[in-house]
């Protein structure tokens, strides 16, 4: 491991004054807000007690959801056949699974298709839009892909489809030619929310088209759009979109749905992966149902619907999100949770491949672009974020085919790799994504045409003497002041996630008791810290590396997230550190 040193960065103080308006608010939590821009006095009381309003803006501000809702009437009342294409991975596959599910109770002829990574790749493709229209189909709506494929809905029109594309990622220079097109990112687009994931958007067409003023077909089974909020928060939050304003409600709606009840398919999901159900619930050794959060979200359920579409197709993903009871879905469950296993593996070796790589350059270039003929395309964006958490340098990993070459990019906040590729579009068949991840796909004739393009993008937009990682801390904080009350006041601000991220701290001198190293490879590391007046039990993931440099009586600075730790009916408050220093030896604040 690098082991990078990072930056700490604290947050400004609030003025004193604004602290003591909100009284009897927690100051800390106060902080918090202000740390993330929620200052005025309603932001603040929707902040921490959501209207029950779940639906957030009309959903026909939308540029093209009026479009787009009357030509979906028009054909399920007209029983013309209608194709939901939709991705491979989480967001995609919910946002497929909640089209499905709407436009079936509404009547429609409708059917899904999802892409095969390996054979099709990311997006639109003229195959796929060639075997639809032999299928009889008139009417494609993509979720979740589209705002790219300005030459796929170009042919698309010419085989007859009408196509209406639902899509959030970045907006290119030119809108495809479709019928509609509902992205709130193109310019002309006044929805002021503009960072929806795929069945984030998908939700706000379920709320448009179970309007009471557009509904057409009187036999249509209607359901409430908030019935949708489960598959809603599953998407948003593996697709790692920003977690504010209305995504946060959506997602924190979504998860007290999942929370009271999960689908079959779920529920089976839970169970194979270690959680047992009770009730629809899942349920802890102490026989208490853990809260599903985002976090279980990101690291239990979103890889594991995740893993079908890495390693072969998304199929079983949807079908499971589908399943009518939980027999249905058992075996597709542990299957699932068998390639998660195997994604886990190939994730291990793929990362090693690319460490050499890097550290055989020495890590001196700006931007790194990996390839090999035994690179899993399903794992390379698993491997770059990897990369690039380590070494702190956009990746771009990829299988290298016979005459292709299929890729993930992963950034850092200093890098818009969008934006890169939007520059290096001449070398690629197909790319698209956001600031910081996308998806591309090239000729091998033209990868060192790329690699260097990149790499003079990457000299020109970064100062490598100043790029280090950043830790935010939202404040220093005696740990003698902290309470049981303030940890839950803090917790009653998620869900946590991009946009509303997991508040940190600072504490200064804390002496060490214990340190051991834990985990079947002893990456992560155990920790007993004492403030002057109690013990502190604290964990630190991937750090196993300290066990052996810290000693009792040490004194260490250290930044992290103050959490509740469950463990065989006990609660007690624990410290999950991100970074620590020496206390004598800490860089400085701020620099």
């Amino acid at each position: 491991m690098s082991n990078q040193l990072k930056r700490w960065q604290i947050c400004p103080r609030a003025p004193t004054a604004h602290l003591d308006k909100f009284s009897p608010v927690p100051r800390l939590v106060v902080q918090i807000l202000y740390n993330r821009g929620i200052t005025h006095p309603q932001e603040i009381e929707d902040f921490l007690a959501p209207p029950e309003s779940r639906g957030g803006n009309d959903p026909f501000i939308l540029k093209g959801m009026s479009q787009t809702v009357e030509r979906l009437w028009q054909a399920i009342i007209a029983q013309e056949p209608i194709a939901i294409y939709g991705d491979y991975d989480v967001d995609g596959v919910t946002a497929t699974a909640l089209m499905m599910q709407l436009l079936t109770m509404l009547g429609a002829r409708a059917l899904p298709y999802i892409p095969n990574r390996f054979d099709e790749g990311y997006g639109l493709n003229n195959e796929a839009l060639a075997e639809l229209a032999s299928q009889g189909i008139k009417l494609v709506l993509t979720v979740d892909c589209g705002i790219r494929s300005i030459k796929e809905v170009a042919y698309g029109n010419s085989l007859g489809l009408e196509m209406i594309i639902t899509d959030h990622h970045s907006v290119g220079a030119k809108i495809p030619p479709a019928l509609a097109v509902i992205n709130p990112k193109q310019a002309d687009c006044p929805y002021s929310f503009k960072e929806f994931s795929g069945v984030g958007l998908a939700y706000k067409l379920a709320q448009a088209l179970l309007s009471p003023s557009k509904i057409q077909n009187p036999k249509s089974k209607i359901q409430n759009p908030n019935d949708f909020l489960d598959l809603v928060a599953l998407g948003t939050v593996a697709d790692l979109v920003p977690l504010h304003r209305e995504n946060r409600q959506l997602v924190k709606h979504g998860l007290r749905l999942l929370n009271q009840s999960l689908r079959p398919g779920l529920l089976a999901l839970m169970g194979s992966s270690g959680f047992s159900s009770e009730k629809g619930q899942s349920s802890a050794k102490n026989g208490q149902p853990p809260k599903i959060t985002a976090g279980t979200i990101g690291f239990v359920i979103g890889p594991r619907l995740n893993a079908a579409g890495r390693l072969d197709s998304a199929w079983a993903a949807y079908n499971l999100l589908m399943a009518q009871n939980e027999l249905q879905a058992i075996h597709l469950a542990a299957q699932l949770d068998s390639q998660n296993r195997e994604r886990q593996r190939l994730t291990t070796e793929t990362v090693a491949l690319s460490r050499q790589a890097v550290l055989a350059d020495e890590i001196t270039s700006p931007l790194y672009l990996i390839s090999h003929p035994d690179f899993n395309p399903g794992i390379v964006g698993l491997a770059a974020s990897r990369i690039v958490e380590e070494f702190y340098r956009p990746a771009l990993i990829a299988e290298q085919g016979a005459e292709q070459t299929k890729g993930s990019a992963r950034s850092i906040p200093e890098f818009h790799i969008t934006k890169a590729l939007d520059e290096c579009a001449d070398l690629l068949i197909r790319y698209g994504g956001h600031a910081a991840a996308a998806g591309f796909t090239l000729f091998n004739q033209n990868m060192p045409a790329l690699q260097e393009r990149l790499q003079t993008i990457a000299r020109r937009e970064l100062n490598l003497e100043q790029l280090r990682p950043t830790i935010k801390i939202d404040g220093e904080v005696n740990l003698r002041a902290v309470t049981v009350s303030l940890v839950e006041s803090i917790a009653n601000l998620e869900p946590f996630g991009m946009g509303n991220p997991t508040p940190h701290f600072l504490t200064r001198h804390l002496k060490v008791k214990q340190s051991k190293a834990i985990g079947q490879d002893g990456s992560h590391l155990r920790l007993v810290l004492h403030d002057g007046r109690q013990d502190w039990s604290a964990i630190a993931f991937r750090q196993g590396h300290w066990a052996e440099k810290l000693s009792p009586s040490q004194s260490i600075d250290a930044v992290y997230a103050l959490e509740f730790n469950d463990w065989n009916g006990q609660r007690s408050m624990q410290l999950n550190i991100k970074d620590l220093r020496w206390s004598e030896t800490a860089i400085p604040i701020n620099p």
